[in-house]
């Protein structure tokens, strides 16, 4: 679009906005678009003032490369005109328009069988008193939709033992607008090239061919070829059908053929498209042994195996595009290579026996618990009777339970000499201390030094009227009935237990 023409249409929207603002406006789309062969309305309403204007004449114009051609025309007193090339395809679609006493408030034209040609702008153009010219623009695009083909190069593509690449498919996407994009899927190690054509009437072809080395391996494979315009996806496949020579393969020999052993045979497996035609055997440098029998592809061996089946042995498969080989080295043994050994039955397993192992662990694991928390039990339960039954006596004679006068409190200032390498004792430092004064405390000291024990009530001894001086007998060893406590205590089994 030239320079000039882009400031016409910025002059022609700014005297849109004039328009609006003095109360009359010619109402349009900015953008329409369409399909070739397909139908498109351009919408043109004349928003009239108050009081309004008289509508002269409405004319439809294609603006295209800074010319101006007419397209339709509707006046009050000459009636309707569509000029050529239109005069077939475009037409007013309100009725109004074409009475007699024609509205014209509403000009809206109908594209019919759209055209690539008829991409353009188009200008909407009202005539009116007193007030003059009213117009408005809309730009049309027409689209293409491509048509969409994928051909194999030849029907039949032909793997030669050169190796060498070759076009096997072409992809096309012709007369598109917009072009298309052509992208390929597959399996198959190749490569692929694109080309894009531009036709007089503005459409595109693309091509895209897809190269490969045809070989055995690519026969039978599936290439797709995937089309993209706008937002479709088109998509369309084949199959290759790739002819090559025999590929070889002999199979029967295990490399254990000894003497004396029966039924051996050889057979010949050619892979190859189209089939192999014929199937020739030969032993190198000598002739096929005189037991032997030939049936298709297949050497049977009549007989016991001897020295004169040794050797190496062909197989040449022929079909249409050539002929290929396959050899096997046969050699034969004294005696077997892997004799066969006696295999030992193998017991099945009894689903029985685990289930029965497992439902013993169970009931074993039951067991056991049960007697863990009988005898966990036993151990916490407490002996019965009162723990006033267990005396603590304390090394002055007095018993914790006793209820007899509590000891006597002990000095408060003691003093050990240090010059004294005995045992150290105790000695009252100044003063009385609460203390009876013909009292001797370091000969008491004995007792205060003796540990406590604890003996039953039956057990208890008469002590003489003195608070600090009482006599003990010899300490008896515990009874085999009294069990000995963590505390220094021993208490009789006979209350312990139930």
């Amino acid at each position: 679009m030239a320079m000039w023409e882009s400031f016409w249409i910025i002059g022609l929207v700014l005297a849109t906005s004039a328009q609006e603002v003095m109360g009359q406006s010619v109402q349009m789309d900015s953008i329409k678009s369409g399909f070739v062969g397909s139908t498109v309305e351009l919408r043109c309403q004349f928003m009239n003032s108050r009081p309004p204007v008289k509508i002269s004449q409405v004319t439809w114009q294609k603006f295209l490369n800074g010319t101006k051609q007419n397209v339709a025309i509707a006046n009050p007193a000459l009636g309707v005109s569509v000029l050529p090339p239109f005069k077939d395809r475009v037409s007013f679609k309100n009725p109004a328009v074409r009475q007699r006493t024609p509205s014209l408030e509403d000009t809206t034209i109908v594209f019919n069988n759209l055209r690539l040609s008829d991409e353009a702008a188009y200008i909407c153009e009202y005539t009116t008193f007193p007030a003059g010219n009213r117009e408005n623009m809309v730009n049309l695009t027409v689209f293409a939709r491509p048509l969409t083909r994928m051909t194999l190069t030849t029907p039949t593509i032909i793997a030669r033992s050169q190796k060498r690449k070759m076009t096997v498919a072409t992809c096309v996407s012709a007369n598109g607008k917009p072009p298309s994009i052509i992208k390929w899927e597959t399996k198959l190690k190749g490569e692929f090239n694109l080309q894009e054509t531009r036709n007089p009437n503005g459409t595109v072809t693309v091509r895209s061919s897809y190269i490969v080395t045809p070989s055995r391996e690519t026969h039978r494979q599936k290439l797709t070829c995937i089309v993209t315009y706008r937002n479709e996806r088109i998509t369309d496949s084949v199959i290759l059908n790739v002819q090559y020579e025999p590929f070889v393969q002999i199979e029967g020999f295990d490399g254990n053929w000894y003497l004396n052993r029966q039924d051996v045979q050889l057979t010949c497996n050619a892979d190859a498209n189209p089939a192999v035609t014929i199937y020739q055997w030969k032993l190198l440098n000598g002739s096929l042994p005189n037991n032997v029998e030939i049936k298709n592809n297949t050497l049977f061996f009549k007989g016991p195996v001897t020295y004169d089946l040794a050797g190496t042995y062909v197989c040449d498969a022929t079909n249409s595009i050539g002929t290929r080989s396959g050899r096997v080295e046969v050699n034969v043994t004294d005696y077997p290579n892997n004799p066969p050994s006696r295999e030992m039955p193998q017991e099945q397993p009894n689903n029985g026996v685990y289930i029965g192992v497992a439902v013993g662990g169970v009931a074993l694991l039951a067991a056991v618990g049960t007697l863990l928390f009988v005898f966990l039990r036993r151990r916490q339960r407490t002996f019965k009777g009162d723990y006033s039954t267990k005396k603590h006596v304390f090394g002055n004679g007095y018993s914790k339970a006793s209820g007899l006068p509590a000891h006597p409190p002990i000095p408060k200032n003691l003093q050990y000499p240090d010059d004294s390498d005995d045992e150290k004792k105790p000695a009252q430092i100044g003063g009385s201390g609460g203390y009876e004064g013909d009292r001797d405390f370091e000969g008491e000291s004995e007792d205060l030094k003796r540990p406590y024990f604890t003996v039953d009530e039956g057990e208890s001894r008469d002590f003489d009227d003195r608070t600090l001086a009482y006599q003990y007998d010899p300490e008896p060893e515990i009874a085999d009935d009294m069990v000995s406590q963590t505390d220094g205590s021993v208490i009789s089994k006979k209350e312990w237990y139930v």
